[in-house]
């Protein structure tokens, strides 16, 4: 591909001070595919055909002015003033008087929004809480945010954060904005949580808005989703982009019936590696490392809508409040609107060892955090060098006490342990299944880039040991050893982890130029794996069940659903089939064997 890296640049590095990363923001227009045939694409859209999607304040401005009263509602971390002044100047231009309302004058003091919060936050120092139940009308003086349109005015607004609690009879503007870009501008102290006065260290924001913001916005999204006129995408500082409820409502329904892949967004880490940096092509290289690929992450993952060059995001939980049914089939009554699994890639190729690191009990995640299902894992070695090595199980000599010992005086004195005297590690070879049920010790090491074929949650992780090194910003990372020692099942160790915890490929089908392998996982996961091997193509059937599904040898392959819906995926592009799709016919566009990985509900 040939991209004018000038113009590139101009469209994706806003203004500094605005968010703090270096990961490119996505281009509102797209006038050409980021990624042909046989290359990982980074803005993976799905085409709405011509005049679908609108782009800047003028043509939003005009919708307006034929409605004359109008509610903007949408995420936190919309910057309200940039699209009100966008709004403004266009009204401006056209003579007309507005009366704008904003929300955020009608939040409850801040020093009240924290008393009620603080219940959900845990300790302060904790980078955990637990999942809020309080509704975003908590917040509000409802009384004065529902205060009535003025007639001498041209034009009605109520605008920011809530908008639609306020009642009024008219069309609902919503602007959505990524996880990943509040989290940019979190960091840049641009934004803060939602009625707080000021902006707080990063991790003390993330954990609110993960436990507290997110969780209210969420269900206020699913209660006004149908009430919703207009979809706007407001990840971009200085324009917007938006489209009509009936396009979206169409679009996620053909999503919800075919083939979607979400948008992927990445992320350097302590122990990272350079793999992704030397793979993956159209990210900024210019950091340290890439950790990790939100490949399928979806509490912070998005779907990008396409028409005429024009892109919008919205986040995923509007496919799922929207065609849960649809995506989940059979499973939809035990999950509801949690979509169950993950993938991700965890990057230690040229890097270092992840901490060693357990995942807590259902019980304990339920009672404790709040969550429904628990953080139940297993490790795809997608790549890996020749000494790659995963960490899993105990040895069989294993004395809890002395391992406590050992982990707290290395915390305290900030001296290294011999981890292998306590832990096993295992080589770790292309195509190999770690199976890690919550509550097993373990680790990734150097040398490996793992796809992380996992149950959704993904912040829950204790680390008792992590090499005692700093963090890229050179602070000592969190030692959990206490939540850890709560949730540890020492009886995995000796023979029984290889036994139990490595899976076991097995032929369960096979033809001319085919065969189906069974990449068993544990009991305790919900989810299974298979491992489909071909020449030439292969049909599978959904069974009303939803399939995860990478292309993990191969060049690139053609995804053909039962509606006559085409994609073309590359090598560790993720991408999902739901329930609704029936059946799908997969096309190896390689000259060698094609191998692609399934995971899918049990």
């Amino acid at each position: 591909m040939n991209i004018d890296t000038k113009i590139y640049k101009q469209i994706t590095m806003p203004e500094t001070g605005l968010r703090k990363t270096a990961q490119f923001l996505m281009p509102a227009q797209l006038n050409e595919a980021f990624g042909t045939d046989g290359e990982y694409n980074v803005y993976p859209t799905a085409s709405l055909g011509d005049g679908k999607i609108f782009n800047g304040y003028y043509s939003l401005a005009q919708y307006i002015i034929t409605q004359k009263t109008v509610v903007i509602d949408g995420y936190v971390g919309v910057f309200w003033d940039r699209i009100q002044n966008g709004l403004q100047d266009c009204f401006a231009d056209a003579g007309l008087s507005v009366n704008w309302i904003k929300t955020e004058e009608h939040l409850k003091p801040a020093t009240e929004v924290e008393s009620l919060v603080k219940p959900f936050l845990g300790e302060h120092a904790s980078v955990w809480g637990t999942k809020t139940t309080l509704s975003l009308n908590n917040l509000y003086d409802i009384s004065l945010i529902k205060q009535v349109a003025d007639n001498s005015s041209d034009i009605n607004i109520i605008i920011g954060t809530g908008a639609a609690l306020s009642g009024w009879d008219a069309p609902v503007i919503y602007v959505d904005l990524p996880k990943n870009e509040i989290q940019f501008r979190m960091r840049a102290g641009s934004i803060t949580n939602l009625g707080a006065e000021e902006a707080d260290e990063p991790f003390q924001m993330y954990k609110r808005f993960y436990f507290v913001d997110w969780v209210m916005l969420n269900n206020h999204k699913k209660a006004i989703l149908n009430k919703i006129a207009v979809m706007a995408d407001g990840q971009w500082p200085d324009t917007i982009n938006w489209m009509h409820q009936a396009d979206l409502a169409e679009g996620l329904k053909k999503l919800s019936q075919s083939v979607l892949r979400v948008r992927p967004w990445f992320e350097p880490g302590a122990w990272g590696g350079q793999w992704i940096k030397n793979n993956i092509k159209n990210l900024n290289t210019d950091v340290v490392n890439l950790a990790w690929s939100f490949e399928l992450i979806v509490p912070e993952n998005g779907l990008v809508f396409e028409s005429d060059g024009n892109l919008l995001e919205v986040s995923f939980d509007t496919l799922m409040f929207s065609n849960n049914q649809n995506v989940l089939g059979k499973h939809t009554s035990r999950f509801g609107y949690e979509f169950p699994i993950r993938f991700d890639f965890l990057d230690t190729y040229e890097g270092g060892n992840l901490s060693i690191q357990c995942h807590p009990k259902l019980k304990y995640i339920q009672e404790n955090f709040g969550e429904n299902i628990t953080q139940d894992e297993t490790y795809y070695i997608l790549d890996c060098d020749d000494n790659a090595r995963v960490y899993l199980g105990f040895q069989e000599s294993i004395d809890p006490d002395n391992f406590r010992a050992a982990l707290e005086e290395s915390q305290a004195k900030g001296e290294q342990i011999e981890i292998e005297q306590y832990v096993q590690s295992h080589p770790a070879n292309k195509h190999d299944l770690f199976l890690i049920p919550n509550s097993t010790v373990h680790s990734a090491g150097a040398g490996n880039l793992v796809l992380e074929i996992s149950a959704t949650p993904y912040i829950f992780t204790f680390k008792m040991y992590d090499w005692v090194r700093l963090d890229l910003d050179g602070n000592p990372r969190p030692i959990n050893i206490d939540h850890a020692f709560n949730n540890l099942d020492f009886n995995r160790k000796g023979k029984q982890v290889y036994r139990e915890l490595i899976a076991k490929p097995q032929v369960i089908e096979q033809a001319d130029g085919y065969q189906l392998i069974h990449v068993p996982t544990h009991a305790d996961h919900f989810y299974d794996v298979h491992r489909m091997e071909f020449d030439n193509k292969v049909t599978v059937l959904t069974n009303d069940v939803c399939h995860v599904l990478m292309l993990v040898e191969g060049k690139a392959i053609t995804v053909e659903t039962a509606d006559g819906t085409k994609h073309n995926f590359a090598y560790a592009e993720t991408f999902v089939i739901p329930a609704a799709a029936g059946s799908y016919q997969i096309t190896n566009l390689g000259k060698g064997r094609a191998k692609v990985v399934k995971a899918f509900l049990k």
